[in-house]
């Protein structure tokens, strides 16, 4: 008889008399219990409670349940104690329990006022295992206005006397046996200091700190456990490490955490190790710690827990962070992680009873599909708020299915992107290969294997999901379709980059506009003539006790100060010509009024990029315009009336014989005072018995005084009987008082009986008083019977009206004795060669000597070798050593 019936019998006899019919539903009930616990491929909707990696509100009384940290996650804590003291109480403490059990530390970094703030150590004054103040409310004295001291939870860890000393004359005491063992607590201390909080505006600081949550037992490195190899022990929480390993975390709550004194069991199961199924628990955390293509673990996870949340559903959080499964061995809890597994046998036709009923259904209705998976993750970047996943869908599987089908998975508990996307696609990829049999097997193959592993079947790999066996140990199992493509990740993208937001601005604690500019401009005035402005620019805050934004401005290099505002800051905007001249440079600054009125500063002096304009010039040049352009109208008239029809008869009656040269000039001019513009175009044309040519000169200038802009242009072509030419060049000068610059642009090409020649020319020039710097850049080529072929040159000269100096370098094909060569020449009076590094040389030729700092030569041919010094020297021509003292 089975076993199950054997037992079923004993307890039936007990019980129930010996009924036939109790022994039949006993035995029953035994053999299915012993079954994989598997949840569903899409998640459960949970009810109010989101099991996350963040705590984040402040927890007040005495009715709050133990909690503890499994990872690494944001907490605001248990405020447990608050005190104050000092003259107007200028220094406060308070009390933050952030998790039971012993933890490991704090990130370096905290959240205050929306911002993220670095932690910097210090010295420990008592019992604290660290002590830290903030980075930016130090002062230069190196005192902190704000310190937090750190107790880590261990057992017996000793009490925070600076906390007591402080303490001990108020009403509100803490207690010299005030220790907390067994709770990992913050202790923060803050100044009212007038730098860091009245004058910036702040108030009391909300802290949000970054824990390393519980110090956690990994059997894998406990010696004493059958695979185990280490130092760690399961009663010795001294001997146990942090870690953020979803299998590790898992266990620990199976086995959990435990009171100091009494023993009792405060957060998990309270689990033996003789009740886990360390096995499946072994390869799980090996997966969990396996590097991905990407350098990261394969799986990692962080969560809070406490003592009221439900046991399965705490421990499907787990399951969730490693795609896996959690499973009842023959009584043993165990896990199966999200990875692939090597088939342990094959499942063939000989192995099922053909006298018993099998289920099978490859492919699920679609109603238990989705086509469509999106979720969260905790984004640590997002300053551990949630943030989207990119989305799981493949076109193929939405048109199979006839329509979309959508749903959502969170990994509130993951806080990698690139694991969470990873987990997502999985559970995708789950969901779609879903197909399910309940098939009978024999004995000797059902006894072979158990849950949790794969076998194959009709061409498939299958996980068995439940093992059963009835009162007369016929065995079935119910099998679910899986493959190792599941966990493949090729082809899964990253995970989405979130960017840190910007520290958010309290419009309450605005004490001036943001982002204050000014800039010079002009305003149409009176009669038509242009009036120097100033314009003001801010960010339009969002606070309507802001009632004016007043400016502050003067004249750079001057001390008088001009004041104007704006009654509507919401604009964002405000232009003055008060006090406001031609030709100067203005700086700036405003600040706020506001109702009620409370501090205000003033922003940082600004300065505006150029001068105010001229009046009297810019509204002549306006005139000088329409000038300009009303007469180029008439011009443009009297072409179409009267030279036209003449150039058209000129055409029709032009003739080789008689064609001598034809010249047509046209200039507006307009001045006042001393201003000048101009504008000249010239066309010539000359045709005789042996040449012809075409030319088109282009003149323009503006000038003011000894301030001169030009513009000329020059086009010509020729052609004679046995050349021909085609030239372009362009000049730009700018000068004033003397000091010229300038840009030439030549391109030419020529051809005659003796060769062709291509060549582009680009100069730039620059003169102040006698002084000047020139830069030629040259490519030309030439097609002859002998000399250069092509050349490019860059050349570079500076000086003085005395003398120059000219350096530039040269390439060039040319060609020698009927075969074609190429050279490159330098000008220069130094040539060296650089590494980057401004003291290091490596080559360097000057006044006809070539150093070098290291030479790396094959064979050296060389006649006489010669230390710098003098003090040795190699003739290998005559094959002698001279040494000199």
């Amino acid at each position: 008889m089975a076993i199950f019936t054997s037992i079923a019998t004993a307890i039936a006899g007990a019980l129930f008399g010996g009924s036939a019919l109790a022994t039949s539903l006993i035995g029953g009930a035994l053999a299915f219990g012993a079954k994989f616990a598997v949840g569903k491929l899409t998640q459960q909707k949970q009810g109010k409670q989101k099991h996350t990696a963040v705590q984040g509100e402040i927890q007040f009384g005495g009715d709050v349940p133990v909690g503890t940290l499994y990872g690494v996650g944001k907490t605001k804590g248990q405020r447990a104690f608050y005190a104050k003291w000092d003259k107007g109480n200028k220094r406060n403490a308070e009390v933050f329990i952030l998790a039971n059990g012993w933890c490991d530390g704090l990130e370096p970094y905290v959240y205050m006022y929306g911002e993220k703030y670095n932690l910097v150590a210090q010295s420990a004054i008592g019992n604290e295992v660290a002590r830290y103040g903030v980075q930016g409310f130090i002062d230069g004295d190196g005192n902190s206005a704000i310190s937090i001291r750190f107790y880590d939870g261990r057992p017996g860890q000793g009490v925070d006397q600076r906390l007591v000393d402080v303490t001990a004359n108020l009403g509100n005491k803490w207690k010299a046996t005030s220790k907390l063992s067994g709770m990992c607590y913050v202790v923060v201390e803050r100044y009212y200091h007038l730098e860091f909080f009245r004058d910036a505006g702040k108030g009391k600081p909300d802290i949000d700190f970054v824990l390393r949550g519980l110090r956690e037992y990994d059997p894998r490195k406990d010696s004493t456990v059958a695979g185990g190899s280490g130092p760690q022990r399961l009663n010795d929480p001294s001997t146990h490490v942090h870690t953020k390993n979803p299998a590790v975390h898992r266990l620990n709550y199976q086995l959990g955490l435990r009171a100091l004194v009494s023993g009792r069991t405060l957060i998990g199961e309270g689990k033996s190790l003789g009740q886990i199924d360390l096995a499946t628990y072994f390869a799980a955390m090996n997966v969990c710690d396996t590097l991905r293509a990407n350098g990261k673990k394969t799986y990692e996870c962080s969560l809070f827990v406490s003592g009221n949340d439900d046991h399965t559903e705490v421990l499907k959080q787990f399951d969730d962070a490693m795609a896996g499964y959690g499973l009842n061995r023959r009584g043993l809890s165990g896990v199966i992680p999200g990875a692939p597994q090597i088939p342990v046998k094959d499942l063939t036709a000989a192995d099922i009873p053909i006298d018993r009923a099998k289920d099978v259904q490859f492919r699920p209705s679609a109603f238990e599909r989705f086509n469509h998976l999106s979720g969260q993750f905790t984004s640590i970047e997002s300053m551990w708020n949630p943030e989207s996943l990119k989305p799981v869908y493949v076109n193929a599987d939405i048109a199979a299915d006839g329509r979309n089908r959508q749903t959502s998975i969170d990994f509130l508990q993951v806080t990698d992107p690139d694991i969470a996307q990873y987990l997502l696609n999985i559970r995708y990829r789950q969901n779609r290969m879903g197909g399910k049999a309940t098939v009978p097997v024999s004995r000797r193959f059902g006894l072979a294997v158990q849950e949790g592993e794969w076998i194959t079947w009709r061409g498939k790999s299958w996980l068995i999901s439940e093992w059963r066996a009835d009162e007369r140990l016929r065995i079935t199992l119910v099998l679910s379709e899986t493959s190792a493509e599941i966990y493949d990740d090729d082809g899964i993208e990253p995970g989405p980059i979130v960017i840190p937001p910007t520290p958010p601005i309290n419009p309450s604690l605005l004490s001036t506009v943001q982002n204050f500019n000014v800039a010079a401009g002009m305003i149409n005035g009176a009669q038509g003539y242009d009036t120097p402005a100033l314009v003001f620019t801010w960010t339009p805050p969002d606070d309507p006790t802001i009632t004016a934004v007043r400016f502050v401005y003067r004249i750079e290099g001057t001390t008088e100060i001009f004041e104007d505002q704006c009654t509507s800051p919401e604009d964002g905007s405000f232009r003055t010509t008060k006090n406001v001249v031609s030709g100067k440079v203005y700086n700036a600054r405003a600040t706020i009024t506001t109702v009620p009125d409370r501090l205000r500063s003033f922003t940082p002096w600004m300065t505006t990029a150029q001068p105010t304009g001229l009046q009297t010039l810019l509204t002549g040049l306006q005139q000088l315009q329409d000038d300009a352009l009303n007469r180029f109208k008439e011009l443009q008239q009297e072409m179409d009336a009267f030279f036209r029809p003449r150039l058209v008869e000129l055409l029709d009656a032009f003739s080789l014989e008689g064609a001598v040269g034809q010249i047509e000039r046209q200039q507006i001019v307009a001045t006042i005072g001393d201003a000048l513009a101009q504008i000249t175009e010239e066309r010539r044309v000359r045709v005789s018995e042996n040449e012809a040519m075409a030319q088109l000169l282009t003149y323009l200038q503006a000038s003011l005084g000894t301030t001169n802009a030009r513009l000329i242009t020059e086009e010509t072509v020729r052609a004679t009987t046995d050349s021909a030419l085609a030239s372009s060049i362009t000049t730009l000068d700018a000068e004033v008082d003397g000091n010229l610059a300038r840009l030439i642009a030549e391109e030419t090409a020529r051809a005659d009986g003796d060769g062709a020649l291509a060549s582009s020319i680009s100069g730039v020039s620059a003169d102040f008083n006698g002084r000047f710097a020139q830069g030629l850049v040259k490519f030309e080529a030439v097609a002859a019977p002998t000399g250069v072929d092509a050349r490019f040159s860059v050349l570079l000269r500076a000086g003085t009206s005395q003398s120059f100096k000219v350096s530039g370098f040269y390439v060039e094909l040319y060609t020698e004795g009927g075969v074609q060569k190429s050279r490159m020449a330098v000008q220069a009076d130094q040539f060296l060669v650089t590494s980057g590094n401004s003291r290091h040389y490596p080559l360097v030729f000057e006044n006809g000597e070539l150093k070098l700092a290291v030479a790396n030569i094959g064979t050296v041919n060389a006649g006489l070798l010669q230390s710098l010094n003098g003090k040795m020297k190699i003739d290998l021509n005559n094959g002698t050593i001279e040494i000199f003292s």
